[in-house]
């Protein structure tokens, strides 16, 4: 069984989700509205709100998923949305899934009035769940990305920061959201507290181990592949795995880091620098340890759904694979 059948097994929800998804985001000014339309026209894997589906299919034990869950799986990817629209605002970055950055076609006031906008549709229609615990539980993640972005800004180009304090800002920029969304989902499921949290950890784990290879990818992909610059992490002082990694065996990397890439080769230098090391293989290896960490979260849902329980395991698989 491959890694695309998860996706090709749930393919009419998500493409439900998208049609859903423009709709939903609909705004009466013409300018957020086209932003909008421009945003989620951009595709995707559609990868956080599939794994709220799947969740919703196992904690369900081979009960069809209710209408709740379907709406978590938009709200989900509204937020996820919203956070990068304000990122790209942030990092400046020029294209995103291969297509201009919407700071880019209109402005930097409109693009940050866009993710506002979007992360109001998405409060209203968590609201609109009348689950507190749901509301608590998802609203929390907000707070994380700004309180991520702050980390990750106070630290660009500081070569001594500890990978604990990596892995700590890389959930709150990215494995709170799918962290939050698996419990979210397991909450509607009404399953116990016990497997909500298992649910949650599953979420962190898978959470951190898609943003590791993310920040693989950064360093070894194409930029076509990618959608968008390769070195843009390294490029901005965003030290991430690979680099960090690299760090301990470079006093060459060390150097350029400290001195931001001031000239034009530094950040090619940089980044063959990464490639050439074994910062990629020992990030890797910390991905693979998250995924292994985070299937075993799910460890009590093998015998009671075990085919729907398979799927959440292929998402690892899924993720892993991406650098390939």
């Amino acid at each position: 069984m491959t890694t695309s059948y998860i996706f090709s097994e749930i393919e009419k929800d998500l493409e439900n989700l998208n049609s859903n998804l423009k709709s939903m985001v609909g705004a009466r000014h013409p300018i957020l509205n086209a932003a909008s339309e421009h945003l989620f026209s951009a595709g995707g894997k559609r990868l956080r709100p599939a794994i709220v589906i799947l969740v919703a299919q196992t904690t369900l034990n081979n009960n069809l998923i209710q209408s709740s869950h379907k709406r978590l799986a938009e709200i989900t990817e509204i937020i996820h949305t919203a956070s990068l629209v304000h990122d790209d605002v942030i990092d400046e970055c020029i294209t995103r899934r291969g297509v201009s950055t919407v700071h880019n076609i209109f402005s930097t006031k409109i693009a940050i009035l866009a993710g506002d906008f979007l992360f109001a549709q998405s409060s209203w229609y968590l609201a609109n769940l009348n689950n507190l615990d749901v509301v608590k539980t998802i609203s929390k993640v907000i707070t994380d990305f700004a309180e991520g972005e702050v980390r990750q800004g106070m630290i660009r180009f500081n070569f001594s920061i500890s990978m604990d304090e990596y892995i700590e800002k890389s959930f709150y920029k990215t494995a709170s959201l799918i962290a939050a969304s698996c419990k979210g989902s397991a909450m509607l499921s009404a399953v116990i507290e016990e497997k909500q949290n298992q649910c949650y950890l599953y979420g962190k784990h898978l959470g951190l181990a898609f943003q590791i290879i993310d920040d693989i990818l950064d360093i070894t992909s194409s930029s076509q592949s990618l959608g968008k610059p390769i070195g843009s992490d390294l490029k901005s002082g965003n030290l991430t795995a690979p680099i960090l990694f690299a760090l301990t065996q470079s006093d060459e990397l060390k150097y350029l880091v400290g001195q931001e890439f001031e000239d034009k080769n530094d950040l090619i230098k940089a980044t063959s620098i990464v490639k050439l090391s074994y910062g990629v293989k020992k990030a890797k290896d910390l991905a693979e340890e998250h995924v292994q960490a985070a299937i075993s979260s799910i460890n009590c849902f093998k015998n009671l759904n075990q085919d729907k329980y398979h799927n959440l395991v292929l998402i690892g698989q899924y993720i892993l694979r991406r650098i390939y």
